[in-house]
């Protein structure tokens, strides 16, 4: 690990500033600058995240201006609207790319060198936009995707089958949001498919218990929001995973959102598949074996987020 790593977080909302504590706990970076459009607030997250510092590793955490965002390994887009009870994600994205219109060029010129990572959604059609604008190779830029999806998937599979979550190995891809799925054909449990795990064990595996989980994971932030206004501890989580990632120089494999290009017959569209991660950024996406229905799926999965670009781009 880089001792001197920098990262840099626009957005100093609720994921913003969580992510800011999240890492400033986690010890995997050095410094840590904190933007926002509003200074104070910024400026009073950091403050307040700086006076945890003495319980952790030492960590250099301030707020700061756009320019500040110079020599950061990675710059985590948090910044926009927060998806509102009952707003759709088409209606959302309506007020989310003019904000990276008025920041991603800037972030670019000032950090040439540098990743970009999206939190803001949605964020699939939000990677798309930001990869368009910053003109950076697709490795450098890519969203939160399905990281977290993926995560309360495998939550879902350790609660029912008792078995802890690190040794469950289960995807959501597609698009974080209505359309995504899970690939139920190449879910393993300690390396062992699914099907034949809950024969082993003498548990349920039909396609009812499948469904529930299903629904739980694409409803979870929808009942979130409506009983605490937003989401932020698990996204931070999830982002910080991610980092580490490329901090570490790791070769993580994250469900990212990144830019299709040929997979499963799909171009030219950001939306969640496994991928590598390190210190460059996306340095492969797998393609991972789906069953016909499953790459159907994630063929109108791709379809829907190209539709929710293309109806801003004509409006």
């Amino acid at each position: 690990m880089n001792k001197g790593t920098k990262i840099a977080i626009v957005g100093a909302g609720r994921v913003g500033s969580t992510l800011a504590y999240t890492l400033a706990a986690s010890g995997i970076v050095r410094e840590i600058v904190l933007i926002d459009a509003d200074r104070l607030r910024a400026e009073g997250e950091a403050m307040d995240i700086v006076h945890a510092v003495a319980f952790s590793s030492p960590v250099t955490i301030k707020a700061g201006e756009m320019v500040e965002a110079a020599g950061a390994a990675l710059t985590v887009i948090a910044a926009g609207a927060a998806q509102q009870v009952g707003e759709s994600r088409r209606a959302l994205l309506q007020r989310n790319a003019a904000v990276l219109r008025g920041m991603i060029p800037e972030i670019v010129r000032i950090n040439p060198e540098g990743l970009l990572l999206i939190a803001t959604n949605p964020v699939d059609a939000l990677t798309a936009i930001a990869l368009r604008l910053s003109g950076l190779p697709s490795m450098r830029v890519f969203g939160s995707g399905t990281v977290l999806d993926t995560a309360r998937l495998r939550a879902e599979l350790s609660t029912h089958y008792a078995v802890d979550a690190r040794n469950v190995h289960a995807y959501v891809l597609g698009e974080h949001g209505d359309s995504e799925l899970v690939a139920w054909s190449s879910a393993r449990l300690a390396t062992v498919p699914l099907n034949e795990f809950c024969k082993m064990a003498a548990m349920s595996c039909t396609s009812e218990d499948m469904a529930a989980m299903e629904s739980r994971v694409r409803e979870a932030a929808y009942q979130i929001i409506r009983r605490k206004g937003a989401t932020n501890f698990a996204i931070a989580k999830a982002l910080m995973r991610i980092i580490e990632a490329v901090v570490r120089d790791e070769g993580a494999v994250l469900t990212v959102s990144t830019l299709v290009e040929g997979q499963y017959g799909i171009q030219g569209v950001c939306l969640s598949l496994p991928a590598v991660i390190d210190a460059s950024g996306i340095r492969l996406v797998i393609r991972i074996p789906l069953s016909k229905d499953e790459e159907a799926h994630l063929v109108q999965s791709a379809a829907a987020v190209r539709a929710m670009l293309e109806s801003i781009e004509h409006s």
